[in-house]
Formats: C-alpha cells, sequence, structure tokens
C-alpha cells in the first residue's frame, strides 16, 4: 500500500496591513540612512544634529499612523531647523531648502495623514511644510544673495510642493477608492446574510404550515376517534373506554405541543409556498376519513375541477381540509357541508356546519385560517371566514383559474372559532 506523503502546512499569508507598515517602515529606514550622511557631507550639518533631525523627519511618517498630530509637529519642527544648519557655500551646490530625501519624506508623510486620516487631516501637513520652506530663504538670505542660487532655490520649493500636492490628490482618490471597496464589500456580505436568512425563514414557515395542514389534521382526527368511539361503539367495556379517552387526551397534548412548536416556526414576513400535494380528487378520501369518525359530511363537487391547475388543486384540498379539522374541533355534533364548484374562470369552494351540538373547548388560537389565508393570497383569489346566521360557521374561498392583474382584497381574520 503506497504511503502518504507527509502534508507540508503553508505558512500564513502577510495581511495587507502588516505588508503597507513592513513596506513604509522600510522606507523610512531607507530615507534615514540616506538623509544623514547626505546632510553631513553635502550641506556641512554636523553629523549629530544630522542624526537627531533625520530621525524626526524619517519617523514622522510611522508616528503620523496613530498621533498624526504630533508627528506633524515633529516632522515640521525638523523641517523648519535642517536648512538652517548647513554651510551656505556648500548649500548653493546642492538642492536647498529641501534636500531630496528630505522631499521624499515629505512627500512620504503627506501621503501617509491623507490615506489614512483623510483628506482634512492631510491638508494640514502639505500646508504648513510648504509655508515653513518659505521662511529659509528668509532667515537664510545670504544663500540666495545671487540670481543663480535664488533660481535654484526657487526651483526647489516648486518642485517640492507640486509633488507633495500631486501625493495629496492620489492619496485621496486612492482612500476613497478603498472606502467604496469596502462599502460594495460590507454590502455584498448583508445581502448575503440577509439572502440567507430570508431562505430560512421561507423553509421554516413552508415546515411550519406543512405540520399544521397534514399532522395537526391527522391528530385531530385521532383525537375526534378515541373521544366518540364509547358512543359509536357501545360493545366496547370500560376498561377499553377508559384507553380511548386516554388515547384522545395524548392527542390533545400533542396538538397543544404541536401549536406550540408552530408558533416559533411561524413567521409575518413570508408568503406561502406551495407544495405538490393532494388534490380537489383527493376531497371524497378527504370526507370519508372525517365520516368514519362520526360526524356528518355532506359532499358535492360540479365542474370540470380536473382541468384546474396544479396549485389551484392543492390549494383546494388544503382548504377543504383545515375547514373540516377546524369543524371537527370547534363544532362537535355538527353536520357539515362541502361544495366545491368549477366554473369558467374561478373554483369556488364552500365548507359550512351547522352550529355545534355541544359546547367543546378551544385548544387554543391555531394558524389554519392564516394558513388558508396565505394560500388564495399566492393565487390571487378571495378569502372569507365568518360566522353564518344560525349559529354555525362558514369558510368559502374563490381560486381564480389564471392570473388576473390585481390581487382582490383578502378578508382579515380575527379568529379561529367556528
Amino acid at each position: 500500500m503506497a504511503r502518504r506523503r507527509p502534508r507540508i502546512e503553508r505558512a500564513p499569508r502577510i495581511s495587507r496591513r502588516t505588508a503597507a507598515l513592513t513596506a513604509l517602515g522600510a522606507a523610512s529606514l531607507a530615507l534615514f540612512s540616506v538623509l544623514v550622511p547626505i546632510q553631513t557631507v553635502l550641506y556641512g550639518t554636523s553629523l549629530p544634529l544630522s542624526f537627531i533631525l533625520g530621525a524626526a523627519l524619517c519617523a514622522a511618517p510611522l508616528l503620523s499612523l496613530r498621533h498624526p498630530r504630533w508627528a506633524v509637529a515633529m516632522f515640521c519642527a525638523a523641517a523648519f531647523t535642517l536648512p538652517l544648519l548647513v554651510v551656505p557655500t556648500l548649500a548653493t551646490e546642492a538642492p536647498w531648502p529641501w534636500s531630496v530625501p528630505a522631499l521624499l519624506t515629505f512627500v512620504l508623510l503627506v501621503g501617509v495623514v491623507t490615506f489614512i486620516h483623510g483628506a482634512r487631516a492631510g491638508v494640514f501637513p502639505l500646508a504648513i511644510g510648504a509655508l515653513l520652506s518659505l521662511t529659509a530663504p528668509l532667515l537664510r538670505p545670504e544663500i540666495v544673495a545671487t540670481p543663480e542660487t535664488a533660481g535654484s532655490v526657487t526651483a526647489d520649493l516648486i518642485v517640492t510642493t507640486s509633488l507633495a500636492a500631486a501625493m495629496f490628490l492620489v492619496a485621496v482618490l486612492v482612500a476613497g477608492r478603498v472606502r467604496v471597496s469596502a462599502e460594495l464589500t460590507r454590502e455584498r456580505e448583508h445581502s448575503a446574510l440577509e439572502e440567507s436568512r430570508r431562505a430560512l425563514v421561507e423553509e421554516r414557515t413552508r415546515i411550519a404550515r406543512e405540520l399544521h395542514d397534514v399532522i395537526a389534521h391527522s391528530m385531530s382526527v385521532i383525537q375526534v376517534q378515541a373521544s366518540t368511539a364509547r358512543y359509536r361503539l357501545p360493545e366496547i367495556g370500560d376498561a377499553a373506554s377508559v384507553e380511548f379517552d386516554s388515547i384522545a387526551a395524548t392527542a390533545r397534548t400533542s396538538l397543544t405541543e404541536m401549536r406550540r412548536m408552530l408558533g416559533v416556526l411561524r413567521t409575518e414576513d413570508q408568503t406561502a409556498e406551495l407544495a405538490p400535494q393532494q388534490g380537489i380528487d383527493d376531497i371524497p378520501a378527504l370526507v370519508d376519513t372525517i365520516r368514519r369518525a362520526g360526524v356528518t359530511v355532506g359532499l358535492e363537487i360540479a365542474g370540470a375541477v380536473a382541468d384546474a391547475p396544479q396549485a389551484v388543486q392543492i390549494a383546494a384540498f388544503r382548504i377543504a381540509q383545515e375547514a373540516l379539522s377546524n369543524a371537527v374541533r370547534h363544532a362537535s355534533g355538527a353536520a357539515v357541508t362541502v361544495r366545491v364548484q368549477a366554473d369558467a374562470d374561478i373554483v369556488r369552494v364552500r365548507v359550512r356546519n351547522s352550529p355545534a351540538a355541544t359546547p367543546t373547548t378551544s385548544i387554543g388560537g391555531g394558524y389554519g385560517l392564516r394558513g388558508m389565508r396565505e394560500r388564495i393570497e399566492v393565487l390571487g383569489g378571495s378569502f372569507t371566514a365568518s360566522p353564518t346566521a344560525d349559529g354555525g360557521w362558514e369558510v368559502a374561498a374563490s381560486l381564480p383559474l389564471h392570473e388576473s392583474p390585481s390581487t382582490p382584497p383578502i378578508a382579515p381574520i380575527t379568529q379561529e372559532t367556528p
């Protein structure tokens, strides 16, 4: 058997922040190592002063990352002092008042402050540095005594100010681009999070609706069959009656727990989704199940119901199923009538029960009428659920066979007790 090669762990990649900080430190160190000997040899500044003032200049870009005000103050103090500590005869032969390393350090400081702290903060080192450089010719007039040296100093000031201003503009543009990219990244992450949340909420809503429509309906039938067994089957003994009563109590408890679970899964901001389930042709079998529980149910199906779209078929079955479950739970002993009428453009479902023969205690507000309302909203139909004049309850739904340009209003539902 071939041996596996040992897995080589790759070193973690350096982050952009670390790389940028390393590059800035390397640039500052390189400028310092060049500025000190140039200032000492070409300008005649003493080595200790060149070392101290050069360190202040080159450390300012690094210090500006956390303390921009202190960095600008330290840089301006060194930039003001350093051009004054030169030998006049040497200064006329090299760029003055800004040497090349000092110029590059000035440009680097303006760029770092502008990029990290914004355009308003970057204006201060640019303006203060440019103004301080104008004071050097005033304090050392012997260096600009001739037209040649005056022209050289003017050119040095113009080049330094132009490069610093160009760096300021580049830093502003790059910082803006980085901010926009970061905002777009945050928006994409937020959109992806909202999309995943919406998908999760919709799935929970669908699961809650199907649990209510299928499992709760079956549990209701079990509870009714167990509760009425002693009346429908007089030949059973007392022990069996006690067992049936226990089954009915367990079914009622399970329904209560299921409603609590549905309260967790249910949401108010999602529309219903339809899954491939039973259709209108399955309503007779549903009615037979209810009849076996001892409920009197009349059924009438008219029209070409088989030609209805699948979505309408599913909705009609679920409406009939939920309305029958409500009648069984809340109107014990009442007769129920189910009518399904298919016309040319619409399918009408009407479930009506007579007044309850005996008062029935409700096990709590449910989600059945809300689920029916959701289904009809999807199809653009109309829905009503209200008590009748004789004390019964009626559920009526109209399901269009074709999509309509406008959705008819849905009657508000405030209760689920027929």
